[in-house]
């Protein structure tokens, strides 16, 4: 066999053993990128598995939270009105005709008041009234709320112009709101709230102070379900929260989101 035709031999099998290495490196990296391709699908279907898990806990916290509420609302509040009206009325068949138009007109007006009241309770009740409303409205209500019931004395600022940040986030923002307050009362003892809301171009903030006790908050990071509630949460919707407290120097909660992008 002639030198040039060994030559061209050797060519073509090289040539084939380039082509099948290339076939198989085109084939093995079709297969690792499927491969990666489909390990991305899975994790993202899962981080929304738990995310709309942790969205229905916060709804469902929310709406226990709210029910304790409405529970004592109704019971301190609108039952106490009614059982005046009640009494009023009982009274008025011995009373003069201009004293017993008086009682009448008061025993209306304290019903309206108990109607406007079991009205807005009553949409409390829905999620749906944080999306109707606005998160600024909806905790402005809870603020007015406080302040009528002289259980301590709420002081709510907002700066810049309110904007939607999206029903899922004012709802996580919303429930951290309750469990703050909820935090204040109950344990912290405080009697001044203040929250603080401020809307930037492309950010937002929302902070939360009270003047309660306080706490060691590195001793109660570790065993505290609550505060990592609220950062897991914050986290969820793009958000991080920072938590600083000292005994007797009451609580802070700092929520911040960098960029409003959806």
């Amino acid at each position: 066999m002639r030198p040039e035709s060994q030559q061209l031999i050797v060519i073509i099998i090289a040539g084939t053993i380039m082509l099948l290495l290339l076939g198989m490196f085109i084939i093995s990296f079709l297969f690792f990128y499927q491969r990666k391709h489909n390990n991305h699908i899975t994790e993202k279907e899962q981080q929304q598995a738990a995310f709309r898990q942790e969205l229905l806990k916060t709804q469902i916290e929310m709406q226990e939270q709210t029910l304790n509420y409405v529970s004592r609302e109704i019971h301190d509040n609108v039952t106490q009105v009614l059982s005046f009206v009640k009494l009023n009325l009982a009274f008025t068949g011995n009373l003069a005709e201009t004293e017993r138009t008086n009682k009448i007109d008061e025993s209306r007006k304290l019903v309206s008041q108990a109607i406007g009241d079991l009205r807005d309770l009553s949409k409390s009740l829905s999620f749906e009234h944080i999306a109707q409303l606005g998160l600024v409205k909806t905790i402005a209500i809870e603020v007015e709320r406080l302040n009528k019931s002289n259980i301590m004395e709420a002081v709510m600022n907002v700066e810049g112009q309110p904007i939607s940040l999206g029903d899922e986030r004012e709802l996580v923002f919303f429930r951290i709101f309750q469990e703050a307050l909820n935090n204040a009362l109950k344990h912290a003892g405080a009697s001044q709230f203040k929250i603080g809301m401020r809307y930037d171009a492309n950010s937002f903030s929302l902070t939360i102070v009270d003047n309660g006790a306080g706490f060691d908050y590195a001793a109660l990071k570790a065993g505290g379900s609550g505060l990592r509630n609220m950062q897991n949460r914050a986290a969820l919707v793009g958000a991080v929260a920072k938590i600083s407290s000292e005994p007797g120097k009451g609580c802070c909660i700092a929520i911040d989101i960098a960029s409003l992008a959806k």
